[in-house]
């Protein structure tokens, strides 16, 4: 059964603009009104396939995080997971948080297939998730770019390629991107939706723009 829909705070400008481009695609406003409403529902039904960058320098803030996480995703659909080596406080945590493991045992920080072993641990929480939205912590890749920063951001691509529904957060302590090249740190925030700088227990966003030389001379 068909509906009329009334939209309010429409005015006149935006009707002429609607009207101009109705013209010239040779269709109806309603048509163009009723499909950018139907993009809109189906961008809605899908869930989102979130790939952070989560940048911290003492552990204290990143369990402060966790905590805070956990709390919040408490009766969540959010299927919770995580993976990374066993020495790190985050790892400790997450265990008695009862988050799901998806470390490949044994883990060697040395191994040379780490390539492999990432599609491992992916298929890991794909069986494990049953289907639902995932929330993972990946703390390998962090332990991966202490030795090379070029490689971990090759995997960072391959999984942007194949994302699992969800929220993926990839943590790395400053320190390790500071020691690196400011091309090789840039190239890894470009494959990241969102950058977060944990300082204590406050969160904060960045937000990286590439600039003309002008902009430093305005206000």
């Amino acid at each position: 059964m068909v509906k009329d829909l009334h939209i309010r705070e429409i005015d006149a400008k935006i009707h002429s603009q609607l009207g101009e481009a109705a013209d010239q695609l040779g269709v109806s406003i309603n048509s163009i009104v009723k499909d950018a409403i139907d993009k809109w529902l189906k961008t809605q039904s899908q869930t989102p396939k979130k790939h952070d960058l989560v940048l911290y320098a003492e552990d204290n803030s990143m369990i402060s995080l966790l905590k805070s996480m956990d709390r919040i995703t408490e009766g969540t659909n959010l299927f919770k997971t995580f993976c990374g080596p066993p020495t790190y406080k985050a790892i400790n945590l997450l265990q008695k948080l009862d988050w799901f493991d998806a470390t490949i045992h044994p883990y060697n920080s040395q191994m040379k297939n780490f390539r492999h072993y990432s599609a491992e641990i992916i298929e890991k929480i794909i069986n494990g998730s049953k289907k639902k939205p995932i929330c993972w912590f990946d703390f390998i890749i962090e332990d991966i770019s202490k030795s090379s920063l070029k490689e971990a951001i090759r995997l960072e691509a391959m999984y942007n390629k194949n994302r699992l529904p969800g929220m993926t957060f990839c943590p790395y302590r400053t320190n390790t991107l500071l020691s690196d090249e400011i091309g090789d740190v840039l190239e890894l925030f470009s494959h990241h939706d969102r950058i977060f700088i944990l300082k204590e227990d406050e969160v904060y966003k960045l937000h990286i723009t590439n600039e003309n030389v002008h902009k430093l001379f305005l206000n």
